[in-house]
């Protein structure tokens, strides 16, 4: 039932971003609202702060580094691609520490806009991974969809979407 609710936070927190986005001039600036809050962070202080912490994760994964992957994901975690079931922040680290090591040889963040709402950071950007699979190359991109909650001073992922993006033949 946690899942089901923290799935709907994220889905509201896409629709938000989506409604945002659609008002927003697309000329790949970042969409802000003003903090109510005193204590909030100056709003490109924010949007750096999110996307220092997505470069971190981006590192975290490709070292397979747990102990990272902990601390920057929430407790209430939630990660989806495609149509796939939806795993939770256990899961999903364990999917990203254990198996085979990934062929990834590199991964960068493109395209990304940011939106800030308070203490809420929707990021909606391109994911293109690099690296080489029983001796062919290959390249992977996604579109992805984060949202980041700010708890006692510090973002945390809640959510993650990602869908392939289709290849053109």
């Amino acid at each position: 039932m946690e899942s089901a609710r923290v799935l709907l936070l994220a889905v509201a927190a896409l629709m938000l971003a989506t409604d945002v986005w659609n008002q927003a001039d697309h000329a790949g600036l970042a969409v802000v609202t003003e903090p109510k809050d005193s204590k909030a962070l100056p709003l490109d202080q924010a949007k750096q702060q999110v996307l220092d912490l997505e470069n971190e994760w981006v590192i975290a994964e490709h070292n397979r580094d747990a102990a990272t992957l902990w601390r920057i994901l929430d407790d209430k975690f939630v990660a989806s691609f495609g149509a796939d079931k939806p795993q939770d922040k256990e899961a999903f680290i364990k999917g990203i520490v254990s198996g085979n090591v990934d062929p990834t040889e590199s991964q960068a963040l493109t395209d990304r806009t940011v939106i800030i709402d308070q203490d809420t950071a929707v990021v909606v950007g391109t994911d293109t991974e690099r690296g080489t699979r029983k001796g062919a190359s290959y390249t992977a991109v996604a579109r992805y969809t984060a949202t980041y909650i700010r708890r006692q001073g510090q973002w945390l992922a809640l959510a993650e979407h990602m869908v392939e993006v289709p290849q053109v033949k």
